[in-house]
């Protein structure tokens, strides 16, 4: 309610927002105003602006609040064995298709859970369940073997190649590319979805210039367009490349592969049923290779249990 109304600036306009009439929303600010003896709201302007007591309020209310739904998730699975909601990280590698249709087959159990998904890049993959804001990441990327209270399960390898548009002046240079053709030209990158700052870069060379883009549809288009060259995830860049819309080239380095797992908390209390059947998932071949874009043969159904 608090939140409502200084997002929206009026109580009038907050009122609107949450269907209530505008002096039940006033009355329920002065109990509040009136119980903890302080105004939360500036009202001597048209615009309600939150006081110094009320940002604080705003502040712990949210915390309490989130504390209160993790007791209520925690309750929920002690008394069914379901978790009432349930996050999952996905990584920018992990095929979009797959997990769709794994949502579609948690939801057919009609499961009293409701699921989130959280789109996320490289670090900021394995940081989310890390932070607490996900329960379960598919397609980390960096070694957890040595953290501690992390399981996880190998997903399997992906093999990246290095595109270009046909057009761009790279596509014509004899192969191998050497460090200093590679980086004479601009470098498309997906920025890491960690909130600590800094965070991971992939195949970048030192001194080349940047441009960074938060989506893999964005940073294909952009190669589409000759806007910059870069690793790619095979599978994703494969259409492109039989179309001859994309031309793979080879460096003067080594493969580029990276290994995926999938990440959790080792809490066991934290171990509801909708981890296990996640979890399930995951430790099918056929699945973990369809989640690193790895489809079946046609004809061939995906069957999740």
């Amino acid at each position: 309610m608090l939140d409502a109304i200084a997002e929206h600036g009026s109580f009038a306009a907050a009122a609107r927002a949450l269907g209530m009439v505008p002096s039940a929303l006033t009355y329920r600010v002065r109990v509040i105003e009136e119980a903890l003896d302080v105004l939360l709201f500036d009202r001597s302007s048209r615009r309600a602006r939150l006081t110094a007591a009320g940002q604080e309020l705003l502040r712990e209310g949210a915390r309490l609040l989130d504390e209160v739904d993790a007791i209520a998730n925690r309750v929920k699975r002690v008394a069914t064995g379901w978790e009432s909601h349930f996050t999952i990280a996905v990584d920018s590698v992990i095929d979009r298709a797959t997990v769709m249709d794994l949502c579609a087959a948690f939801f057919e159990l009609g499961a009293p859970t409701r699921l989130k998904l959280r789109d996320e890049t490289l670090s900021g993959t394995l940081d989310a369940v890390l932070s607490g804001q996900a329960d379960l990441a598919l397609g980390v990327a960096l070694d957890t073997r040595n953290r501690v209270g992390l399981q996880r399960e190998t997903m399997g390898t992906m093999e990246f190649v290095f595109a270009v548009s046909p057009a761009h002046p790279l596509a014509a240079l004899p192969e191998p590319l050497g460090e200093d053709s590679v980086r004479a030209h601009r470098a498309v990158v997906l920025a890491d979805s960690s909130g600590r700052g800094g965070g991971l870069s992939v195949g970048l060379l030192a001194g080349q210039e940047v441009f960074t883009v938060t989506e893999l549809r964005a940073k294909i288009d952009a190669q589409l367009r000759g806007l910059g060259v870069g690793y790619l995830p095979l599978p994703a860049a494969r259409p492109h490349l039989e179309s001859g819309a994309l031309v793979a080239r080879r460096l003067d380095r080594p493969e580029h592969r990276l290994g995926f797992s999938c990440v959790w908390r080792s809490d066991k209390s934290a171990r509801g049923k909708a981890l296990q059947w996640w979890l399930d998932q995951v430790r099918s071949p056929v699945t973990r290779a369809a989640l690193l874009g790895e489809h079946p043969t046609p004809g061939r159904k995906r069957a999740f249990k």
